[in-house]
């Protein structure tokens, strides 16, 4: 496959838009980071021949990982087109600069023929493009996000503009599988319209309960320095929401920082349940036998259901969640269920049934997540 034939064909230059006009009505900080967000829409699901876009906003990412994702894209039904950005290199680690990362996801939503944004990996980088995309252009232009890692910002976005997201799997892992692990089809099926219902198994440091609200979060490590920010800000609000969490490489303390973080923020005061995907390669610099066990000493003061060990994040397994969807969490002695309120044909997806062959080690997840910059 001839990469350069997959371009996006859309100029960089009609990109940054204008900011509001002058007679628009202003809010204050502490109104606006009280205030809820909208109910987030779902974009329209995917049909046969519709484009997918592959963007690369954060860390650069090899062709050969593009081409076998663009054959797999093919497979599925639909039609891939890459940016014309991708193959930049700045820094040494970013796919470009920020501003030209920043044109393909701008002209990707513009593109009406454009139906769906996959990233094609995470790393660093997406925090840059904040203030350079428009999200007025994101409501206006609702598509698929499609993303984990990093990408947790743009999830954000897509929330606080009031449209759906994926956190799923990416063109880095996509390409060692040609798009048939169980990550893969899961995206692909729900990308045409089914929607998974999760039946979790039972875990230890589990609490049970019910609870109902909007699905935010994503890597820990990303989205925790969002907390404050008005502008991309899904935690601080009056909405009910469901709380996501992962982390790669980060030791017990710094994921103890970043969750007391939250809980200075207030951010807790909203959160009626919470989902603990995975946690590879935590640190265990304190006397605790995994992440899971140290999150419930505070967790547990909450009376709200805890699903610990989801299979979401940078392990192997890494099923899709539709980020910013109204979902309903309950945990008993059994396990967990995870359902969206969305649109959609429903199907049961048992997580335990769920196979998926080691495809990265540990090192390489590292670096694909930004947290080192080469293999020892």
């Amino acid at each position: 496959m001839n990469i350069k034939n997959l371009f996006l064909g859309l100029s960089a230059s009609a990109l940054l838009l204008t900011a509001c006009s002058d007679d628009s009505v202003s809010i204050g900080a502490n109104e606006e980071s009280s205030a809820a967000f909208e109910e987030c829409t779902a974009p329209a699901f995917l049909k046969k021949g519709d484009k997918v876009a592959l963007l690369s906003p954060s860390y650069s990412t090899p062709d050969s990982n593009i081409e076998k994702t663009a054959d797999a894209i093919k497979d599925w039904g639909f039609e891939p087109v890459i940016g014309k950005n991708v193959g930049m290199l700045d820094a040494g680690k970013y796919a470009g600069t920020a501003e030209e990362r920043a044109d393909d996801f701008i002209a990707a939503l513009k593109d009406t023929s454009v139906k769906a944004i996959l990233c094609n990996r995470g790393g660093y980088g997406t925090i840059q493009l904040v203030d350079l995309i428009d999200q007025q252009l994101i409501k206006d232009n609702p598509k698929w996000l499609i993303g984990f890692s990093d990408i947790t910002t743009l999830h954000a976005m897509q929330t606080k503009a009031g449209v759906m997201s994926i956190h799923g799997t990416m063109s880095s892992f996509i390409a060692k599988t040609a798009g048939k692990d169980d990550n893969s089809t899961l995206l692909r099926d729900l990308l045409k319209g089914t929607v998974p219902t999760y039946k979790v198994p039972s875990h230890k440091f589990n609490q049970k309960g019910h609870g109902e609200g909007v699905l935010v979060g994503g890597n820990m490590a990303t989205f925790v320095p969002l907390v404050g920010a008005s502008d991309i800000d899904v935690f601080t609000s009056d909405n009910d929401i469901i709380l996501f969490m992962e982390e790669v490489g980060e030791s017990l303390h710094n994921i103890d920082r970043m969750f007391n973080t939250l809980e200075i923020h207030g951010v807790m005061e909203n959160v009626k349940g919470v989902i603990l995907g995975d946690f590879v390669d935590s640190g265990m610099d304190q006397e605790f036998g995994s992440t899971e066990e140290m999150l419930s000493k505070y967790l547990k003061k909450y009376d709200i259901p805890v699903l610990c060990g989801f299979p979401a994040g940078h392990d192997d397994l890494n099923v899709p969640l539709v980020m910013g969807a109204k979902v309903t969490l309950d945990v008993d002695k059994n396990g967990g269920t995870l359902a969206f309120d969305i649109e959609g044909d429903k199907k049961d997806v048992n997580t335990n049934k769920l196979t998926v062959k080691t495809m990265l080690s540990i090192p390489l997840r590292k670096v694909l997540s930004g947290k080192t910059f080469s293999i020892e």
